[in-house]
């Protein structure tokens, strides 16, 4: 009874589904002609209305740069800088600096603070005996080349300090041991040193006693002092003209600074909600670019406009990690390089006015993790393998250049990927800029490859010759010649000539030993 009454029931959803079909058919059928016919008509007043469908897809879907393709690649083994013993310091600073010259790293020293300085060219293996620059009495903890003589180098360390040094263009035969001039202002260790972009001979340093003093390093005298920051500064950077800078603060504060009227002009609090230490650099056309944690630790970048600082232009999450962000700004391109410290990855954005403003373009990925990092400027990248930017990864025991490149197959040189760039030539003097002047860098062409200036000697004017403090002691390299007495100069002559002399001597008896002759 039941299997009939189930059968029954079966027939007649059949029925039913059939006599739906009766009246759906003839109705689909109509639709798709009156559909085709409407396509046919479209298509055949496209031409003349609509764009390509292929075109306007590929627009909104791909963003045109020249920068897209962008990608790094790490040099062979024997154009590293091996043994190389980078220091332990537990403070946040690249430990390195580079320029078309030198590569300064900050090792590990017994006894005092101590920095290595190496030519470009002389990669490979580090000799462990290699002379260092070991003035400091404290643990170094940052270094920054002068922008304007690629022979000048400040540091600051743990002893309250900060020097001055001019590095000889001859590879190093001792340790060098006397700075051009000793900064002495601090109470506190000095953890931030920088260079003013533009004037000749200003430098900015920023200790542990949250003071802020400007130098005029030719003159060793302080120009400058704010003590506006009630908590440890993270960073200092300046922007493009060197009218103002702009710090990063425990007290989880970005400040904009006129370091000239002495006073912050603007300030947000907290630009990124988490604690954890924030960076922020001054782009080129005049806004910040920060790196810092959410409040769930996540790590975090934003672009901000320092006359509007109620809402971001931009904010991006990127990933969950304990190291700090340290961000490498490239104002030719407008590329910001992230480094993170422990991390194994560089990645790379680019800035522009279209949203979301900050576009990511690229990782580049190794197997070590980077204890620090250097940023090579834009003079010093080889334009014939259409180099725009290369950085030097410390290593635990080896400093590793990477360099990013643009593929491109035509030899001849990118106008569109090396504009001209800040050359060394400094654009005022220490006292225009103290007067309220402010000039962009002198701009050079890259179009010839970058040719190093000679090198200048950094001449250092105090205005108290009876000042309590000690002076520096000179080597006899640096002294000057024309003060010694004629006799000596001739009996140096003499002393060095039968020298040379005693030398080929020894030389002509060890190669006739050598060869079994004697």
């Amino acid at each position: 009874m039941e299997a009939a009454t189930f059968r029954s029931k079966r027939k007649k959803r059949l029925a039913n589904t059939k006599t739906k079909n009766k009246f759906c058919e003839p109705l689909f059928l109509l639709l798709c002609a009156s559909n085709l016919h409407c396509f046919s008509i479209i298509s055949f007043f496209s031409p003349f209305f609509l764009p390509p469908l292929s075109s306007a897809m590929s627009r909104s879907i791909v963003r045109q740069s020249k920068f897209r393709h962008v990608f790094g690649q790490a040099v062979k083994a024997d154009q590293s800088y091996d043994d190389i013993r980078v220091s332990k310091v537990t403070w946040d600073s690249s430990f390195c600096a580079v320029n078309p010259k030198f590569l300064a790293v900050i090792v590990e020293s017994s006894g005092g603070g101590a920095f290595l300085v190496l030519p470009l060219s002389k990669s490979g293996r580090v000799d462990k005996n290699y002379p260092l620059v070991i003035g400091h009495s404290g643990p170094v903890l940052d270094i920054d080349w002068c922008p304007h003589d690629d022979n000048i180098i400040a540091s600051c360390s743990e002893d309250c300090t900060a020097m001055v040094w001019q590095i000889p263009d001859h590879t190093l035969t001792r340790p060098l041991s006397d700075p051009v001039v000793v900064l002495e202002g601090h109470s506190k260790r000095v953890g931030i040193v920088t260079w003013h972009p533009t004037a000749r001979n200003i430098l900015l340093t920023a200790g542990s006693d949250n003071l802020i003093i400007v130098w005029n390093v030719g003159a060793g005298e302080p120009l400058i002092s704010m003590d506006d920051h009630p908590d440890l500064i993270y960073s200092v950077s300046w922007n493009r003209n060197g009218s103002l800078f702009c710090t990063t603060c425990k007290d989880r504060r970005l400040r904009v600074c006129d370091p000239r009227k002495r006073e912050v002009v603007a300030e947000r609090l907290a630009p990124h909600e988490g604690i954890r230490p924030m960076r922020a650099i001054f782009i080129r056309d005049g806004n910040i670019f920060t790196t810092g944690f959410t409040r769930m630790s996540q790590r975090e970048l934003g672009l901000w406009d320092p006359t509007n600082f109620e809402e971001p232009i931009a904010l991006l999450e990127l990933d969950t990690s304990n190291g700090v962000l340290l961000p490498y700004y490239d104002p030719d391109a407008n590329m910001v390089y992230l480094c993170g410290k422990g991390d194994s990855s560089i990645r790379y954005f680019e800035i522009t006015e279209e949203p979301p403003y900050v576009h990511y373009l690229s990782t580049f990925s190794s197997k070590e993790p980077q204890r620090g990092m250097g940023f090579m400027p834009k003079r010093g990248v080889d334009v014939s393998k259409c180099e725009i930017a290369r950085l030097y990864k410390l290593l635990d025991k080896k400093c590793e250049p990477i360099t990013m490149t643009v593929p491109r197959k035509s030899d001849l040189f990118q106008d569109d990927l090396y504009p001209d760039t800040a050359g060394p030539e400094p654009a005022m003097e220490p006292e225009e800029w103290l007067d309220g002047r402010d000039e962009d860098p002198i701009l050079v062409s890259m179009r010839e490859g970058y040719v190093p200036p000679k090198s200048r000697e950094l001449k250092v004017v105090k205005k108290n010759v009876l000042d309590s403090r000690p002076t520096t002691r000179r080597s006899m390299s640096t002294m000057d010649t024309n003060s010694l007495p004629v006799s000596s100069i001739q009996n140096l002559k003499a002393t060095v000539l039968s020298q040379e002399k005693r030398i080929c001597d020894l030389e002509d008896k060890l190669s006739q030993f050598t060869n079994g002759t004697d």
